[in-house]
């Protein structure tokens, strides 16, 4: 059947890549652009790190160029939000009642940062999710204020790094025994903290947060173990939620995101979904995985437009993921899927020097590669992955070099 209206719904990266994708593969219909945010599409590695420290502005960290926004010829719907989805009507409901009628649809509506559980709404409690989160972040900032931030994940981690060369007073809080330990191997995650601590960092590990306390404001932080850490401002990094409130009702199958196929296509007939939402069958992992990456919103976002106009002879979308940071000095790189309890092999450099490549192996395959300050061997080593190598040739490999 041929498609005449396209609507993407959600105003995230994977939205706007899936909208320039399909005009790069031919659509010349209808193509609907729904955001919640007011604002076009922005990028949002440098809400954390380049916008917070007052390095770059909201005009400098847009995802398109004006003139390559207006040649997408998108039919706006911004500051709109999506109420509802009709998949058998093939109808999106607005929050102002408007209904939008497609042939295909993308879900594209990413995440929301998660709160602290039973935190009061107070002033100075913060979670850095968008533009405006991180505007009003920055605001707070200018006050060098103590700050607390509950969370040693990537964006904890690097709120953190930010507020430090802000000059300002930082605690680290992380019930896990070292930053980043979902991923990470515990040797790793100690090569971070100590970068922190150098910095002047104070970290709490190995103990959650119990209550945020204050009057209007945020005055201090108490902890699990009884203990109290004074606070101006408390940013809360404890991860994200994909945005699926709105497709309650759709009767599309919803666990964790928007479960779709290994081509990105949902049970509903011309709906796929991308990014940060979307949970498909990976087949080179032959496990369902929702990543809350750039680069796999990229590349997802272009294999669920060619599923909505190739249709289901699409190749499966089966990427080796990949994901960054910048925290002070080190550059950090990682791909593959890592978990703290694979093998772990230095390849290359040493831990102690922060300057290193290690390869992560289960079940006698190369699973994944990190590289800190030392990225060159590291798109090698995904190519590997993609190649399906054992553990031993990858570490043959770097022995050899």
């Amino acid at each position: 059947m041929p498609l005449d209206t396209i609507a993407v719904i959600g105003g995230s990266l994977a939205g706007i890549r899936c909208a320039e994708a399909l005009r790069r593969r031919g659509f010349a219909g209808r193509l609907v652009f729904v955001s919640e945010e007011s604002e076009r599409p922005y990028d949002r590695p440098p809400l954390s790190k380049e916008l917070l420290r007052g390095d770059r502005e909201p005009h400098q960290i847009r995802l398109n160029k004006p003139d390559a926004f207006d040649a997408l010829a998108l039919d706006l719907r911004l500051g709109a939000r999506a109420e509802s989805l009709d998949v058998a009507a093939q109808s999106v409901t607005l929050g102002n009642g408007e209904q939008i009628s497609y042939d295909g649809l993308v879900i594209a509506t990413g995440a929301v940062a998660r709160p602290l559980p039973g935190s009061p709404p107070l002033a100075g409690l913060f979670t850095l999710r968008t533009l405006g989160d991180a505007l009003a972040l920055r605001t707070a900032l200018e006050r060098s204020p103590r700050v607390v931030v509950v969370g040693a994940g990537f964006i904890g981690a690097e709120v953190a790094a930010t507020c430090r060369k802000r000059g300002l007073d930082v605690t680290i809080v992380e019930p896990l025994a070292s930053p980043m330990a979902r991923v990470l191997a515990p040797e790793i995650g100690a090569v971070c903290a100590a970068a922190h601590r150098d910095q002047g960092v104070s970290l709490r590990l190995g103990v959650g947060v119990s209550a945020v306390l204050g009057g209007e404001r945020v005055e201090r932080v108490k902890l699990a173990d009884g203990s109290e850490i004074p606070a101006d401002v408390v940013v809360v990094g404890i991860g994200a939620t994909p945005a699926t409130s709105w497709l309650a009702s759709s009767g599309l199958e919803l666990a964790d995101g928007v479960v779709c196929d290994a081509t990105c296509a949902t049970r509903a007939p011309g709906v796929v979904a991308a990014g940060d939402v979307a949970r498909w069958h990976h087949e080179g992992y032959r496990e369902s995985l929702r990543i809350e990456h750039w680069t796999n919103a990229v590349e997802m976002a272009d294999a669920a437009a060619a599923r909505l106009l190739d249709g289901p002879s699409t190749p499966p979308f089966a990427p080796i993921p990949f994901v960054w940071s910048d925290q002070y000095d080190l550059k950090i790189q990682a791909a593959g899927r890592i978990a703290p309890d694979d093998e772990v092999f230095v390849a290359h450099g040493s831990l102690a020097e922060r300057r290193f490549v290690a390869l992560f192996g289960r079940k006698g395959v190369l699973r994944g590669a990190l590289a800190i300050n030392r990225v060159r061997q590291l798109m090698g080593y995904r190519r590997m992955m993609r190649e399906g190598a054992s553990f031993d040739a990858a570490v043959a490999a770097a022995r050899a070099e």
